[in-house]
């Protein structure tokens, strides 16, 4: 009995053997470093973060600042790209790829929504514009307006109290420094004609920025 067991364990050794060896394998499909860089159509100007997936997969990346990105793919694989502000477009990397790196330039066009109209109302209904038409005040002329705006006192406080624009710091500034290079090497010029560093000394002297503050009031 255990020599029949021996035997039939030795047969079918041997006949799984020979299966194993009819049997071939796939060769596994090499793995592709597939790089690039996004572009707008129009403009050339790279696109940021734009999202680039494998189709069929949940497999992806996003593109950097520059439209810059590089992920790893199979040969027959068909990449997605997706963008809030362009149209959908797909490439298809070929399945007779046998290099391990590949690079390639995508094109995306702009893509434009028609929205719908939408009318903006001062007020929420025809009655409450009645009303408010009904109470505006037109006893006042342009003449009058003008003259309360120019009046001395109004004048004044916008004269002590509103600063100075983003345009004139930046002239200010660049005037100063495009001194400085001037005199560079030799004495510094003396600013008596420049209506800026007046007004400045003006404001300081009202604002009484000259007092000396060690001073004990009697």
């Amino acid at each position: 009995m255990k020599l029949i067991v021996a035997i039939f364990l030795t047969v079918l050794v041997c006949f799984n053997s020979l299966k194993a060896q009819t049997v071939t394998t796939k060769p596994t499909p090499p793995l592709i470093q597939f790089s690039g860089v996004v572009y707008d159509q129009d403009s050339l100007t790279p696109i940021p973060f734009v999202s680039i997936i494998i189709k069929g997969t949940n497999r992806g990346t996003i593109c950097g600042f520059s439209g810059f990105f590089s992920l790893i793919v199979n040969p027959g694989d068909e990449l997605e790209f997706h963008s809030v502000s362009h149209k959908l477009r797909t490439y298809k990397i070929a399945d007779t790829l046998s290099q391990k790196y590949y690079y390639a330039i995508q094109l995306l066009t702009k893509d434009t929504f028609q929205l719908a109209e939408v009318e903006v109302y001062p007020w929420p209904s025809k009655e409450d514009f009645k009303r408010a038409f009904l109470a505006l005040d037109l006893t006042d002329t342009d003449m009058d307006r003008a003259d309360r705006n120019l009046q001395q006192e109004a004048m004044t406080y916008l004269e002590r109290n509103q600063t100075a624009s983003a345009s004139e710091n930046y002239r200010y500034v660049m005037q100063a420094y495009y001194t400085k290079v001037y005199s560079s090497g030799q004495a510094p010029s003396i600013s008596l004609l420049n209506p800026i560093a007046w007004a400045q000394f003006i404001d300081a002297w009202r604002k009484g920025k000259f007092k000396n503050k060690n001073t004990k009031k009697k």
